[in-house]
């Protein structure tokens, strides 16, 4: 049984195995048989000796329409889009570690090393010059979204897409553009939670795939890992610190201290909200990352956008709904408050009226303002999902349709024609209106009319059943 992980046995032809992964990819692109027949596909998955989890990716991008000669790279980043996203994450506070053990030897080998965020976008890329240069005129790029949505089967999406480590050689790519390469990928955590929160890849010939390549990029990773909660230890010490200088200067209470640099005051903004396309929630502060319980995040939506506060009526019915007792309400305040004091957030729960101590960004409003300013590339980038998908809570009601409906109007009014295509592809699949906007806006000889006059045609035949 072939290794599900890894595109090459020991010992196994090179040559050989693309040869029949070639002829099987071609099959398959052109056999709708293997699609909606089990039996046919288990034969030809047998013949072609493909990997379960390829077979798998292939069938993903078949369903969602995904255009297997089509050049990746659609809906690039700007600069400032890319810059700001580069600016924001985790990872960049790590690339070191990556650069001292992966990029050096990588670069001998004649590969390149791609970074990319949870979504799939690639933020980061060095390496070998004349390998990275071909990649980016095969739309490997910084900038470009790399999840599995986006271009099919290749090493970056899967990783994200399986939360496991993932090689894909050659034809496995479901991309024609992409044959000719190969690449080993791994997912990135934020330690305390295990959430997954970014990718680091190795892309190249046929040597990014082989065996040796796997443990090199898993102990990079861990390194990775290990340094991410090395960097939230070392803030939550500086932030006591800074508690007991205040105590010692006399103050009492715990109180910010003025540190001047940019990276300090970089360091004490405001902790962040992580609600789109999650649940649970995620706060985000001092380079750490933490879970937030449900209830616990639908009192914080609330008191996020309420700023003079709200009293206890007012938040039981936001978090609860109307009828719900306030006495509902008090326990759960009573551990919020205990949490973030024991988490070291930033926040206090004040009381009379309850409300927050100082402020906390919610990833969800900070998509309405750019919205809002125009900035549709940034706002889609950025969107994850809807807000706390499963909650009932009317606070948490209220800001995800306003935040879908918002996106929604957005990119029908306003959004350039690819920025269109990319929200009705990942996020408005059945939505027969974005499609026909989109089919009015594309260009008459435009490759993708195909792709959405199909696309409405599959939705007018499930509405018919």
């Amino acid at each position: 049984m072939r290794n599900t992980r890894q595109a090459l046995q020991r010992g196994e032809s090179v040559r050989e195995r693309r040869l029949l992964l070639a002829r099987a990819h071609e099959r398959f692109v052109a056999d709708d048989a293997l699609v909606a027949d089990p039996e046919s596909r288990e034969t030809f998955a047998a013949q072609a000796e493909l990997r379960p989890v390829v077979l798998d990716s292939w069938l993903r991008a078949r369903r969602r329409a995904v255009d297997p000669n089509r050049t990746p790279g659609e809906g690039q980043l700007s600069p400032a889009e890319l810059e700001e996203l580069q600016r924001l994450h985790p990872i960049a506070r790590v690339l070191p570690v990556i650069n001292r053990l992966l990029l050096d030897e990588a670069t001998q080998a004649g590969f390149v090393v791609a970074v990319g965020d949870a979504a799939g976008r690639i933020l980061w890329i060095d390496g070998d010059r004349r390998l990275r240069a071909k990649a980016e005129s095969m739309g490997f790029a910084v900038g470009t979204d790399w999840s599995e949505d986006a271009v099919g089967t290749s090493a970056p999406g899967a990783a994200l897409l399986l939360d496991e480590s993932i090689q894909v050689l050659g034809a496995e790519h479901y991309n024609r553009a992409v044959h000719q390469w190969s690449c080993t990928a791994v997912p990135v955590h934020e330690p305390e939670t295990g959430a997954v929160i970014g990718v680091i890849d190795v892309t190249g010939d046929d040597g990014a795939a082989t065996p040796h390549i796997l443990p090199l990029i898993e102990a990079t990773r861990a390194a990775v890992e290990a340094e991410l909660k090395l960097n939230a230890m070392r803030a939550a010490l500086e932030r006591e610190h800074g508690r007991e200088h205040g105590r010692e200067r006399g103050h009492g209470a715990p109180r910010r201290i003025t540190m001047g640099s940019a990276d300090r005051a970089a360091r004490q903004a405001a902790p962040r909200l992580m609600l789109l396309g999650r649940d649970p929630a995620l706060i985000e502060h001092g380079g750490r990352f933490v879970t937030v319980a449900r209830r616990h995040a639908e009192i914080l939506v609330a008191l996020a956008q309420a700023q003079h506060g709200l009293n206890a009526a007012a938040l039981a019915e936001a978090v609860y709904g109307e009828g719900v007792a306030e006495h509902s309400l008090r326990p759960e305040v009573v551990r919020l408050r205990k949490w973030l004091a024991q988490q070291r957030v930033g926040i206090e729960l004040l009381s009379r009226p309850y409300r927050l101590s100082g402020p906390l960004r919610l990833d969800a409003l900070e998509t309405l303002e750019a919205l809002e300013r125009g900035a549709h590339r940034l706002a889609l980038a950025a969107y994850e999902g809807p807000v706390l998908h499963s909650s009932e809570a009317p606070a948490v009601e209220q800001l995800r349709n306003e935040v879908d409906a918002t996106l929604r109007e957005s990119m029908l009014q306003a959004a350039a024609v690819e920025l269109l295509f990319e929200y009705a592809h990942n996020w408005a699949f059945e939505d027969a209106q974005v499609w026909e906007a989109l089919l009015h806006e594309l260009p008459p000889l435009s490759p993708k009319r195909t792709r959405v006059v199909a696309r409405l045609e599959a939705i007018a035949a499930s509405n018919d059943r």
